[in-house]
């Protein structure tokens, strides 16, 4: 089996002023010592890198090169798979977005929801609860377990 997760875990476990800072490494911390497949999709990565290196976002922003040697360290696991796009991909994007109809900051949501239908990733490890719309994930709340 495997599972994905999605940024705001990422950013919490970075994020050392987040109250949740403490339960994201330590789920973090579990995941990484596998033995279970652990995705992560490109959008996951991209927007973890773009909001812990941005001072208007993140409290206390990391450095490019220390957001970087955090994911670097998670995809060279050999459990982990990076996942992304593939042929047919604008087909699933409209299955899975069609009973949604996203917009604002649903779309990235939708994306994410696509990726890991396109995979067949059906556990997400989040904090999101829009993420619920999407009726063949099986959410996760690390923060609630």
């Amino acid at each position: 089996m495997s599972f994905a997760i999605d940024v705001n875990i990422l950013l919490y476990a970075s994020d050392a002023s987040s109250p949740f800072n403490g339960r994201a490494r330590e789920a973090l911390t579990s995941w990484v010592a596998g033995p279970e497949v652990f995705c992560l999709a490109w959008p996951t990565v991209m927007s973890y890198l773009r909001i812990a290196t941005h001072a208007s976002i993140f409290t206390n922003p990391l450095s490019p090169d220390e957001a970087m040697a955090n994911v670097g360290s998670l995809v060279s696991l050999p459990h982990v798979r990076v996942i992304a796009e593939e042929d047919g991909f604008w087909d699933v994007y409209r299955e899975v977005a069609g009973p949604v109809l996203p917009r604002g900051p649903l779309v990235p949501d939708a994306h994410l929801a696509a990726i890991l239908r396109q995979h067949g990733v059906t556990v997400l490890h989040t904090n999101d609860r829009d993420f619920r719309r999407f009726d063949f994930l099986q959410l996760r709340n690390p923060f609630n377990e």
